[in-house]
């Protein structure tokens, strides 16, 4: 991605989902991904797709086992005791 690409996809981002802490940050080295940040927290990354002279730009986020709060208890299923005629 160019730099016109980071700012214009930026924006919309930051638009869309109604925050400003939305960053698309340009990859240090040329052939690097371009990443996707919440503030300083690295959520994903941003890829430019281009197929037949249409541009598209795809997200994938990355969410961590280990940053989900802990999976409730589930309860047993309830009893319906089947149809009543």
């Amino acid at each position: 991605m160019n730099a016109s690409d980071i700012t214009r996809v930026q924006a919309y981002l930051r638009t869309l989902l109604g925050n400003d802490q939305v960053n698309v940050v340009a990859p240090p080295r040329k052939g690097a991904t371009t990443e996707l940040a919440v503030g300083r927290e690295v959520i994903g990354t941003v890829h430019r797709d281009e197929d037949e002279g249409e541009v598209s730009f795809s997200i994938n986020i990355i969410v961590l086992e280990e940053d989900l709060a802990p999976a409730a208890a589930s309860a047993p299923a309830k009893a319906t005791g089947g149809p009543r005629r």
